[in-house]
């Protein structure tokens, strides 16, 4: 008797397990990827683009940047690292973030970077 209550033990937890493995992935495929508005033409090899004030990129998250009235115009940089005012490692393009931004997601996540 004490060996079919262990086995209902393990499977239980086996399902338990499973199911946060799916609400993780669910919940990782279903958000916007990180992003902030840099200035395109101030890459630094050691520190990546310069973050700028998020007006420069306009409302949308197209890319296309600019602000009426600004000599700079920004573009949104996804999934970058950020550290003293400069992003890198990451992304102008959306869809490439979003393809590898995380477990089971669509997309074959294997962009390189």
């Amino acid at each position: 008797m004490a060996a079919k209550e262990r086995r209902r033990l393990r499977s239980s937890t086996v399902v338990l397990g499973g199911m946060g493995v799916l609400a993780t992935a669910l919940t990782s495929c279903g958000s916007e990827p990180d992003k902030r508005c840099v200035d395109p033409n101030s890459y630094d090899v050691s520190r990546g683009y310069k973050v700028v004030d998020s007006k420069a990129c306009g409302k949308g998250g197209s890319g296309s940047g600019g602000s009426s009235g600004g000599s700079s115009s920004g573009r949104w940089y996804y999934d970058g690292n950020k550290s003293g005012g400069f992003s890198d490692r990451g992304t102008f393009s959306k869809s490439q973030a979003v393809d590898r931004g995380g477990f089971g997601c669509s997309g074959s996540g294997s962009g390189g970077g």
